[in-house]
């Protein structure tokens, strides 16, 4: 079965508004039981808004209702979440709706904190921001700095799990490791290496003649 491209905003929707058992809901979203247990208990998931697979098409009410009568049976989804795949835009600025402008801040404090390897350009790419609001959200200088929350781009609707993975595991690719900048890692000149050895060694035994 194909599982939901956000697994763990579906697991929060679920765990909140039905009885389905912590491994029905496990089964379907491809997470593990024990994670799932976090999500209830508060230790995992936390600032991330349920999506409604209802709503999105991926479940109907009596098929949860048909798996809420029986603990032992699977849910099964009506569709490929493929088909909830946003189509291809051409580039240009991303249109946010207004409801949701509000959150890009809180969305780009979230990634400053969990993704640092990306840019000021990727992050104005993925969410459609400006340079100017995350420099204002990093300094702390933002209007409403002592309200930003860390919040998922993608609970918030700003940006797809997809987007996400595939331009941190970009940003990953770019990132360049200088072995001078690493601590321990200057050359060595071998000759004046040896020398000092030698001038220990004739301290220590005295002058060969």
């Amino acid at each position: 079965m194909a599982l939901p491209l956000m697994p763990k905003a579906t697991a929060v929707w679920l765990i909140d508004n039905t009885s389905l058992t912590f491994e029905q809901i496990a089964e379907f979203t491809g997470l593990h039981s024990l994670e799932i247990t976090g999500i209830a208990d508060g230790d995992v998931a936390q600032g991330i808004k349920g999506l409604d697979p209802i709503s999105s098409g991926l479940l109907t009410r009596s098929e949860i209702e048909r798996c809420q009568q029986d603990p032992t049976t699977k849910l099964t989804s009506t569709k490929r979440p493929s088909a909830s795949l946003p189509e291809q835009k051409k580039k240009g600025s991303r249109y946010t709706p207004i409801s949701k402008r509000q959150d890009k801040p809180d969305a780009i404090n979230w990634l400053l904190r969990n993704h640092p390897e990306l840019t000021d350009a990727q992050i104005v790419r993925l969410i459609g921001t400006t340079k100017n609001t995350i420099n204002a959200v990093r300094d702390r200088t933002h209007w409403n700095s002592s309200n930003l929350q860390l919040i998922d781009p993608v609970a918030l609707g700003l940006c797809s799990q997809l987007e996400l993975d595939g331009l941190v595991a970009k940003a990953n690719a770019n990132r360049v490791v200088e072995p001078s900048d690493e601590p321990g890692l200057a050359p060595v000149d071998v000759a004046e290496k040896d020398e000092e050895v030698e001038h220990t060694a004739q301290s220590v035994f005295g002058t060969k003649d």
